[in-house]
C-alpha cells in the first residue's frame, strides 16, 4: 500500500521582486519545483543559503504564494485556516513579543489555533516541560538567551498538536544538551504518527533525524537521498550533498 501524500508541490515557480530606482529587481527562488511529503515521515530539506529553502515552507505554510504551479497541504488550500491549524510552524527567526511570560505567548498561539481554556493551559504546562523551560516560565521573553528562545519557538510550533510540524533551523543556538533534547522532542512528535519537515545546515541533524532528504540547489530540486542510500555510501549524507551542489555549479 502506498504512503498517504499530505504535501504536494506541482511545478511551483516562485520570484521576489524588489524595487529599484530605475527599474524592478527580480531574484528567482524557485524554478519548477515539484516534491510530495509522505504521512508519518521526516524529511530533511538541505541546501546553500539561497537555495530556496525557506521560500519552501512559508509557501507551504500560506505566507507566500507561488507565482506558478499549484500546492496543496492536506489536499487543501495552505493558505486557508482549514490547513493551518493542522500546521505547527518555527520560522527560522522566531519572535515573541518581549514582554510577555513564556506562558503568556504560548497561550496567545493556543488561542490562534483554537485552543482555550483548561485544555489549553494543560497543554501549555506539557509543553513546557518538554522542551526545558519550565524554570523560566514566568520570566518576560526580554530575559531569554537564544537557546531559550528556540525552545519557545519550539514550544509555540507544537502547543496545538499539530499533525504536521514544520521547522527551520530548529537546533539553531542550542548548546549540545539542548539539541539532544530537542531531537527527542522531534522523535517523540513523529513517533506520534506526525509528519516532520526540517531544515538544517547541520547535515549531522538531518542524518540522525530524517528518512529522505531533499537537496536544493539554486531553487531546484537536485536530488531525494533516501536514508539506505546515504548509509551505505562512504562519507555519507556530506558526501552526496557536496558532490551534487559541485555538479550544478
Amino acid at each position: 500500500m502506498s504512503a498517504e501524500k499530505i504535501v504536494s508541490f506541482s511545478d511551483v515557480y516562485k520570484t521576489y521582486r524588489r524595487p529599484g530606482l530605475l527599474r524592478t529587481f527580480e531574484a528567482p527562488a524557485l524554478d519548477g519545483l515539484s516534491l510530495e511529503l509522505e504521512r508519518g515521515e521526516i524529511a530533511g530539506l538541505l541546501g546553500l543559503n539561497g537555495a530556496g529553502k525557506t521560500t519552501i515552507m512559508k509557501l507551504m505554510t500560506g505566507l507566500l504564494f507561488p507565482d506558478a504551479g499549484s500546492i496543496s497541504v492536506f489536499g487543501l488550500p495552505p493558505s486557508g485556516m482549514a490547513a493551518k491549524n493542522r500546521i505547527g510552524f518555527l520560522p527560522e527567526l522566531p519572535y515573541f513579543h518581549p514582554s510577555a511570560t513564556a506562558s503568556e505567548a504560548l497561550a496567545y498561539y493556543a488561542g490562534l489555533s483554537g485552543l482555550n481554556g483548561p485544555a489549553a493551559r494543560a497543554r501549555i504546562d506539557a509543553v513546557i516541560g518538554k522542551v526545558g523551560l519550565l524554570p523560566h516560565a514566568g520570566k518576560r521573553v526580554s530575559e531569554f538567551s537564544k537557546g531559550m528562545m528556540q525552545r519557545l519557538g519550539v514550544a509555540q510550533a507544537v502547543v496545538h498538536d499539530p499533525e504536521l510540524l514544520i521547522l527551520d533551523e530548529p537546533v539553531s543556538g542550542l548548546d549540545p544538551l539542548a539539541i539532544h533534547e530537542i531531537r527527542d522532542l522531534i522523535s517523540e512528535f513523529n513517533g506520534a504518527g506526525k509528519t516532520v519537515f526540517l531544515s538544517s545546515h547541520s547535515i549531522s541533524e538531518l542524518e540522525k533525524l530524517s528518512g529522505r532528504v531533499f537537496i536544493m540547489v539554486k531553487g531546484r530540486l537536485a536530488k531525494t537521498i533516501a536514508r539506505a542510500q546515504w548509509e551505505s555510501t562512504p562519507g555519507g549524507l556530506e558526501e552526496i550533498f557536496v558532490g551534487t551542489v559541485r555538479a550544478a555549479a
